[in-house]
């Protein structure tokens, strides 16, 4: 069982948790996963780790409670336990040798690119973070993101923060004025990667995007997570989950990803259901 040291709202449904972990932050890397289960009778998820302190023993946590079991977590506070996470999980992200990098953030993805922008940071690289929210009021993360960036673009689909746009209008807008960049980093949803490989693509920038399909044992052996790439079939959790942006097929990823669209939601109705009156 893994204690809950911090937990706090972000948003109106994104939570983050600070978790004592000791063995999981002593080798933890940015890109890197863990798969958790809330409860004992809960199924297992994936979550990104959004950041490790290796001194203290923890790992930071940030998702949204989107479907049964993240509610489910989400339920759970301070001083409270897990039932149990194994990890750190997947491949580190490849972030050495790079000296200007522009870091592209959708949404919730952006807790998984601010360690990586952060590291990047941390080891000399000029780093530019463009991030895309719906609206204002779901904005995460901005004081960290502006922390370890050279230039923070912030963009929102409303434009009710005073910059309306997509994360590819504010890359293109950057490239267009002559930033030159050693490779771009997405992480957000498949159409927001998907679109800003196709940008990269046509300026022959190299593209890293790092996948989160459906996944159960984060070990390979379920093949849940399979994703093609080049042309051919890789599973997530031990190939990636950072693969080339320009050869992932994106179409079959977001196919994949909403075969259990209608057993999700009877499931976060049931949970709803039971706990309406807790």
């Amino acid at each position: 069982m893994n204690l809950i040291l911090e937990k706090r709202t972000l948003n109106n449904n994104t939570i983050f948790m600070r978790v004592s972990a000791p063995y999981v932050a002593a080798k933890a890397l940015p890109g890197q996963f863990i798969i958790l289960r809330p409860a004992a009778d809960s199924e297992r998820i994936p979550l990104t780790i959004a950041g490790y302190d290796r001194a203290n023993g923890t790992i930071d946590l940030i998702f949204q409670t989107v479907g049964a079991s993240t509610m489910r977590l989400g339920t759970l506070d301070a001083d409270e336990y897990i039932a149990d996470l194994v990890g750190p999980l997947g491949n580190p992200s490849a972030l050495d040798n790079f000296t200007s990098v522009a870091v592209v953030g959708g949404g919730l993805g952006c807790a998984i690119a601010y360690p990586q922008a952060k590291y990047l940071a941390e080891h000399g690289c000029r780093v530019d973070i463009i991030s895309g929210f719906r609206s204002k009021d779901v904005i995460i993360l901005e004081d960290e993101m502006r922390a370890c960036s050279d230039r923070l673009v912030l963009l929102t689909d409303d434009g009710s923060n005073g910059n309306k746009g997509l994360v590819t209008d504010g890359l293109r807008s950057l490239i267009d004025g002559g930033t030159k960049y050693d490779a771009v980093i997405a992480i957000g949803p498949p159409i927001m990667m998907k679109f800003v490989c196709k940008l990269t693509k046509e300026f022959g920038i190299k593209t890293i995007v790092s996948l989160n399909p459906i996944m159960i044992d984060g070990t390979g052996m379920c093949g849940g997570c399979r994703v093609t790439v080049g042309g051919k079939m890789k599973f997530a959790c031990v190939d990636g989950p950072d693969f080339d942006g320009h050869e992932v097929d994106f179409d079959e990823l977001m196919r994949r990803n909403s075969m259990y669209r209608e057993k999700e939601s009877h499931d976060c109705n049931l949970f709803k259901g039971a706990n309406a009156n807790a």
